[in-house]
């Protein structure tokens, strides 16, 4: 019988994730594993579509904002004093917390998208919250998941993201 996706199962996928003109927005041939089971490895409405189909299942969705990246919270943009940053600090550079705060009381990873002067300009959004995209995959491997999998929390192995953790 082919593997099915259920609960307690690494899914494997090949996807392509498109803004709403239809560019790019990952690599050519991206592919990821997830444990699924709303451990939050991938967008909760993809891995209702996935559920108890196999390999070779294809799914296309066009995912409003607060079904992939989230909506636009205006108030993690923020405008931060120069000398609570790194010396060398560039656009485009990206800390977890603001600098000089406490990281535990601020879960959000900030980008540099500004700098002028005394002060530094900070985006604790997502680069794609607030935009609707389009998401296509295939799954091309689906397997139980180990003991260390559920216990983590998440996949292992090597399309699974990365992690501090196993």
């Amino acid at each position: 019988m082919a593997a099915r996706i259920d609960a307690g199962t690494v899914v494997t996928i090949a996807y392509e994730l498109r803004d709403v003109e239809g560019a790019l927005l990952d690599e050519a041939g991206a592919t990821v594993a997830y444990l699924h089971g709303g451990f939050g490895g991938i967008f909760p409405k993809v891995e209702a579509a996935l559920e108890g189909h196999g390999p070779g299942h294809e799914v296309t969705l066009s995912l409003e904002p607060e079904d992939a990246f989230g909506e636009y919270e205006p108030e993690l943009l923020r405008v931060e004093p120069r000398e609570a940053f790194p010396e060398v600090l560039q656009v485009g550079m990206r800390f977890e917390g603001v600098p000089g705060g406490e990281p535990s009381d601020d879960p959000y990873i900030y980008t540099v998208t500004d700098i002028a002067d005394e002060q530094v300009v900070v985006d604790g959004n997502h680069p794609l919250a607030g935009e609707r995209v389009w998401f296509k995959c295939t799954v091309t491997q689906v397997r139980p998941a180990s003991q260390e999998e559920l216990l983590h929390g998440h996949a292992h192995g090597e399309h699974a993201p990365e992690s501090d953790e196993g």
